[in-house]
């Protein structure tokens, strides 16, 4: 896969777990442990799309 395509991939993964972070927020009984999971798979993928930016 291109480096292109590796960065678009992530960032619509980075939009999808934004997606569900907010649903999951907008929840009457929101779910702390699924919301924790979410954000840390969120900033791994933000992290992996900085480091391709930056090499």
């Amino acid at each position: 896969m291109s480096l292109n395509g590796r960065i678009s991939e992530l960032s619509a993964k980075h939009r999808n777990l934004d997606e569900k972070i907010s649903d999951e927020q907008k929840r009457p009984s929101a779910d702390g442990l699924v919301l924790k999971d979410l954000k840390r798979q969120k900033l791994k993928v933000k992290e992996q799309l900085r480091h391709l930016k930056v090499s």
